[in-house]
């Protein structure tokens, strides 16, 4: 194959990803509920992708950058495949929705347009109208004006035209973000109207004397990935302040127009934002998902999917046992259906347990209600040793980190933010204690933030342990995330961008080598993205060895699995459930002598040259077979919510046949990590 024939192209293979979490909302066999909840997501999910990677495709355009992908394309060719993948697919998405409310209906969940309620009902709608919405509704003219109002991000927005038929004029009005968009039926129980519809059955409010002679919804997506240019930002905070504003004021991106508006209007929208026809979505149904998570929230536990509690296993939840347990033997947990409480304990005893003098913590995303930080806040006022390492430029998480980490330092923690053009990505915490024979130190590597509402809603491992290398290791690193330190080699850990892609590689190869002394051989990876074309070259060498490749990727995968004579040996599978796959772990059979690993890093070049990453060697013969069998092994059996890659980059739900169904998710739910391991 031509080199450019070897890859498929990441941008498109987000889109396949994204059809995967639509999917899912059509999915009959998922409750009511939690397919709007998917839809919501899918809708989330879109605009992430506008605000990110399309607008950094069009910044490419711009500049005529002329460099093209590893599949041979430039920013034009991408942004206009990107435009023909994404209104089929924003169409489906309409049509799920259509099917959904009827479903939504037969469970008593209603949306009704305001104009079929009784005479009496759409009174009282009008008081509400009168007292709690049209104070905060603010007209503001966009034809004919001196300055075109500016359109928030993601916000919906009323585009009204007024007037006689000879002379039109457009105003907008923002629909105001502050109120629910469901507006109960007065008397009615989990009945509903859309805000927008009721600003509309009453704009005569607003425009008194004016003839309104339509209004039409739409939306804008700007580009939110403003990148952080003073690299020589004496102060980062300031900088990241700075760029938080500037994200507010991003380009726009790209347009969703409700069907039916006039051209007239279209014009007018397109060419004050700037936005050409291929960045322009017609939508023929609702516009905007963003209250779909109100749906989601309604109280009816039978429209959604069964209660779930994780295993708890109370030998890990209190400080004396959980350091008793770690100093015997390593700990594997595995979230959701692990509880997150020995994360929590193990950082809790920096502020309890009177045995602990200091502890050491990267920060990337915990969330605006933190027990973790609340933990290290007390263990530093308790008079401990407290250094966190708060990575300020985790995407959208900013906000929090800022607060998190002003808070921290007022309370005499240690805070240090890195470096401008680095990002701290790996699951690190280390506590030193103060044992009977002497200081020992504890830690623990994840491939999940510390944060305990996604701890609930993705599939992430952890390590417990006490080993001294590994102990050491990251307390190397640390000198070196925090002060001056340019240490360039570890004893086990696998660190970017110093050496993960290499020794990643260096083990794809021993397992070609090694297959070829015993004709024994076998690689399987999950993981999240895998785009890094160093990595799939070397997978594709060991599949023309004739290694067994497994490969479960949830989201983006740039390697073409199947092909005769480059991967016919090479399985892709993508799985799409209930909580989000985030685990990334890396088996090698290696003739015998398992290896695996887990971490933070997916195969992707950012994560393996612009962040700091770090993968953790699982030593435990029981716990390899667990991250074998069951977090990899029940994935490629899954025949329920798995999908099978093809080699056009497409995905076809993988076929259940005539034997049993496998659910891996719903599987693991019954043999959660510390259950199974604890009964070894």
């Amino acid at each position: 194959m031509s080199d450019a024939g070897r890859y498929i192209n990441r941008e498109l293979s987000w889109l396949q990803f994204n059809r995967r979490v639509l999917f899912e909302a059509g999915n009959q066999d998922n409750p009511v509920l939690e397919r709007v909840k998917f839809l919501a997501i899918f809708e989330s999910n879109l605009d992430e992708f506008y605000m990110v990677r399309v607008s950094g495709l069009i910044e490419q355009e711009a500049a005529g950058m002329s460099k093209l992908t590893p599949d041979g394309l430039d920013a034009s060719q991408q942004l206009a495949m990107i435009a023909q993948e994404v209104r089929p697919l924003r169409a489906k998405a309409t049509e799920i929705w259509e099917e959904l409310k009827e479903d939504l209906q037969k469970s008593g969940v209603k949306l009704h347009a305001v104009e079929d309620l009784t005479k009496a009902e759409r009174k009282e709608l009008t008081v509400v109208f009168e007292r709690d919405i049209f104070v905060l509704l603010t007209p503001l003219m966009m034809a004919p004006t001196m300055t075109f109002p500016f359109i928030s991000n993601r916000s919906l927005n009323l585009a009204v035209a007024l007037g006689e038929d000879g002379s039109t004029q457009w105003a907008r009005i923002k629909v105001p973000t502050v109120l629910p968009r469901l507006i109960p039926v007065p008397g009615r129980v989990n009945e509903f109207v859309l805000l927008e519809r009721l600003i509309q059955e009453h704009l005569g409010h607003l425009f008194p004397g004016v003839r309104v002679q339509s209004s039409h919804l739409f939306r804008v997506v700007r580009d939110a990935d403003i990148e952080i240019r003073e690299l020589e930002a004496a102060d980062l905070i300031d900088a990241i302040e700075k760029t938080l504003r500037m994200r507010r004021f991003g380009d726009p991106v790209f347009l969703e127009v409700e069907k039916g508006m006039p051209t007239a209007g279209m014009k007018l929208l397109m060419e004050n934002l700037e936005l050409h026809e291929m960045d322009t979505v017609l939508v023929d149904g609702l516009v905007s998902f963003d209250f779909m998570w109100e749906l989601a929230a309604i109280d009816l536990p039978s429209l959604k999917f069964e209660a779930f509690l994780p295993y708890r296993n109370d030998r890990y939840c209190s400080s004396e046992s959980l350091f008793h347990e770690i100093r015997a033997h390593d700990v594997l947990i595995h979230q959701p259906y692990d509880d997150f409480e020995p994360v929590q304990e193990f950082i809790r005893s920096a502020a309890t347990d009177p045995k602990v003098i200091g502890i050491k913590q990267t920060l990337y995303r915990v969330g605006s209600e933190s027990p973790v930080v609340e933990s290290l806040l007390a263990a530093a006022e308790a008079g401990k040793q407290v250094a966190v390492m708060v990575e300020l430029k985790a995407r959208f998480d900013e906000s929090n980190n800022l607060v998190w980490s002003r808070a921290l330092e007022r309370s005499g923690v240690h805070v240090t933010y890195g470096t401008v053009d680095m990002k701290v990505h790996c699951k690190l915490c280390l506590v030193v204690r103060k044992d009977e024979d002497g200081l020992r130190s504890y830690a623990h590597i994840g491939t999940g933030n510390y944060n305990p509402s996604t701890a609930r809603l993705y599939t992430d491992v952890g390590l417990f342990t006490s080993d001294p290398e590994i102990c050491q290791d990251i307390t190397e690193l640390f000198n070196y995330l925090t002060g001056m330190s340019r240490q360039v080699k570890y004893r086990k850990l696998l660190v970017a961008p110093l050496d993960l892609r290499e020794g990643i590689i260096d083990r794809i190869e021993r397992e070609i080598e090694v297959f070829r002394q015993t004709g024994r051989g076998r690689i399987a990876f999950k993981l999240n993205s895998l785009v890094d074309t160093e990595v799939i070259d070397a997978l594709y060498e060991a599949s023309q060895a004739g290694i067994s490749v497994d490969l479960i990727v949830r989201g983006i995968c740039c390697l073409r699995p199947g092909v005769e004579g480059l991967s016919e040996n090479i399985r892709v599978v993508s799985v799409v459930g209930r909580f989000l796959e985030h685990s990334r772990v890396y088996y090698f059979e290696n003739g015998g002598e398992e290896e695996a690993l887990i971490g933070s890093a997916d195969m992707m070049r950012r994560n393996l040259d612009r962040r700091i990453e770090v993968l953790v060697p699982v030593s435990d013969p029981d716990q390899i077979d667990y991250l074998r069998d069951a977090v990899i092994g029940l994935a490629l059996e899954d025949n329920k919510k798995a999908w099978q890659g093809l080699p056009n980059g497409d995905y076809q739900r993988v076929v259940r046949g005539r034997g049993k169904e496998r659910d891996s998710q719903a599987e693991l739910k019954n043999m959660s990590a510390t259950r199974v391991l604890s009964s070894n």
